[in-house]
């Protein structure tokens, strides 16, 4: 005698219907904020792991020149204080507990509370990746659509080499040249920095033309990316069968390809966000650097020079968590574009 057993049925996409839509939503986001706990644990032990075995010594660090001429009781002392005389699995487990409750510890180059430091930069940091990001998405669009129009064109040639060539360039080099066009010969736009030379008010003014450059060098340097995946998108589905049923309905070309081929092309670009996030953080960070733009670069450069390992820590985890963040946006944003992908799958 046998038996069978009954399998549970599939649940579709077609089956959630608008709430159950938001609700597998939902729980989307629930299991990736679970499965970001262990990652984020990894990160920080790794980030201990590699400071133990570091040359660099945090302690001469902190001191300076002054570790030089101390007695060895004070280098001890200091150790202690700073937390760097225990076994790198006890110090990351203290910062663990103690950063679970807010409490990121101190920076010892800053002199000041961990938290105080990212708060103070972070937030000009979010202001440059959010600009260029959405400056080079919407550019990409509309130079993608156009090379897609004809495949193969002048145009089409034209965007594709300069895409492959701005590809190659480093952002650096990218924005060394753009101080030294728009600011040392035009000196149309300023070099760097927040506020005029003399002054250190903010101006809402001034503040916009400070981030023209390095926002526009951020965007230059992620727009080939977006605008192939573009290109190459509204291509494919300008050859489906719905934007020719479009075209043979009599349409306008306007409309058939951003009204149809672009919602079609838009989808890969979804899923290339989510990726492009940790190269958007690092070139950030160098246009930073060349801009003097008070964001987390130079809090950085100076924690990795330094030793400053509490502030690595808290610098490694948001770099992981913006990243885990960008690949569930761009999951997200997948779901509510293609309704063929059902988010209890993901």
């Amino acid at each position: 005698m046998t038996s069978t057993v009954k399998s549970s049925p599939r649940i579709t996409r077609a089956s959630l219907g608008r709430r159950g839509l938001r609700g597998a939503l939902l729980r989307l986001i629930g299991r990736r904020m679970l499965a970001a706990v262990p990652v984020l644990a990894v990160v920080t032990f790794g980030v201990f792991a590699l400071a133990a075995a570091s040359p660099f010594d945090p302690v001469k660090q902190y001191l300076g020149t002054a570790a030089l001429t101390a007695s060895q009781e004070t280098l001890d002392q200091v150790a202690h204080n700073l937390g760097v005389d225990r076994p790198f699995p006890l110090q990351w487990w203290n910062w663990l507990t103690s950063a679970l409750t807010g409490d990121l510890g101190e920076s010892s180059v800053f002199r000041q509370p961990v938290a105080e430091v990212i708060a103070e930069r972070i937030g000009w940091t979010a202001l440059l990746c959010a600009s260029g990001l959405t400056a080079a998405i919407a550019v990409a669009v509309v130079l993608g659509v156009a090379a897609a129009r004809r495949p193969g064109g002048l145009l089409d040639r034209s965007l594709t080499s300069l895409a492959y060539t701005l590809e190659a360039a480093p952002s650096f080099w990218i924005g060394l040249l753009a101080v030294w066009f728009f600011a040392l010969q035009l000196g149309v736009l300023p070099a760097g920095g927040l506020s005029e030379p003399g002054s250190d008010a903010v101006t809402p003014g001034g503040l916009l033309r400070h981030l023209v450059l390095p926002a526009a060098v951020l965007a230059v340097s992620q727009t080939p990316w977006f605008l192939l995946y573009v290109r190459q998108g509204v291509t494919d589905a300008l050859t489906e069968d719905p934007v020719r049923g479009a075209r043979a309905r009599g349409l306008s070309e306007r409309t058939v390809l951003f009204g149809h081929a672009l919602r079609s092309g838009l989808l890969p670009v979804l899923t290339l966000i989510g990726t492009r996030v940790p190269e958007v953080i690092t070139g950030a960070l160098l246009i930073e650097t060349i801009f003097s733009w008070p964001g987390m670069a130079s809090a950085t450069t100076q924690a990795a020079t330094a030793a400053d390992f509490p502030l690595l820590a808290a610098v490694t985890v948001l770099s992981a968590a913006a990243v885990l963040a960008g690949n569930l946006l761009s999951d997200t944003l997948y779901c509510l574009a293609d309704p063929r992908v059902n988010p209890e799958e993901l």
